[in-house]
């Protein structure tokens, strides 16, 4: 397979700009991207890895945390999102999350958040920014760190909410200097990495182009594995997220 699907999820509103974003970052990896947005119809042909993209909050609801008044919420998206990982993880197709992805990610295996990280971490400072002005820590030895290969990065911030309590099988594989939690990957197992920055937006940015390169090799090597009849088979019906 020269050019494996790569699914990416956004918000209905708005979200085609950075849907333009991730397309040209998979297209530049050798991919193709299709947006999955709610309520529309599914591809027909099989997906071979998914992005889930940013966006607005998770509903609190969904990992029992505190429901804040004032944040938008997408809960059609959420719907999408965590139908889309329930077929995805256990077929083990590759998976790419992107801040709110990151955050979905570790939901669906369980985890919770931090509704907000400025209620618990009050000694981080506030940064909202498109540039790469946050500097994080990559645990050496993880795929990330294999991916990247920078340690610290400079990254950029646009998140309010992080990971609280790690889902099943996953591992932290960066923080920031604060502490928060910047990436999480799956401990063993196919390609599944969840970042809390919005690499698409740093297109100039070798390192990070890496991780669309990674998701696509990870895609075309999983959609041409042979199925063996085990949880982490691809065959077609597994692959139609």
């Amino acid at each position: 397979m020269s050019r494996p699907l790569i699914g990416v999820t956004t918000s209905r509103r708005g979200g085609w700009r950075s849907y333009l974003m991730h397309r040209l970052a998979i297209g530049r990896a050798g991919g193709r991207a299709v947006r999955l947005v709610p309520g529309d119809a599914r591809p027909m042909e099989p997906l071979d890895g998914l992005v889930i993209g940013g966006g607005d909050d998770i509903g609190a609801e969904i990992y029992g945390g505190q429901v804040l008044p004032d944040v938008r919420i997408d809960p059609d998206r959420d719907r999408l999102e965590l139908d889309l990982l329930k077929g995805a993880l256990p077929s083990g197709l590759p998976v790419l999350g992107i801040c709110r992805g990151s955050q979905m990610i570790n939901v669906a295996l369980g985890g919770t958040l931090h509704t907000d990280i400025y209620a618990v971490y009050e000694q981080a400072p506030k940064m909202r920014t498109v540039l790469p002005k946050k500097r994080v820590s990559i645990m050496p030895g993880t795929r990330l760190d294999r991916i990247l290969c920078c340690n610290p990065c400079q990254v950029n911030a646009l998140h309010h909410q992080s990971v609280d309590r790690l889902g099943k099988g996953l591992a932290i594989a960066a923080q920031d200097e604060s502490g928060i939690v910047q990436a999480i990957e799956a401990e063993a197992g196919p390609f599944l990495l969840g970042v809390q920055w919005h690499p698409e937006l740093l297109f100039w940015k070798a390192q990070q182009q890496r991780l669309f390169s990674a998701l696509v090799d990870a895609a075309r090597q999983s959609a041409s594995a042979p199925a063996t009849g085990t949880p982490a088979a691809h065959d077609q019906g597994a692959r139609r997220a």
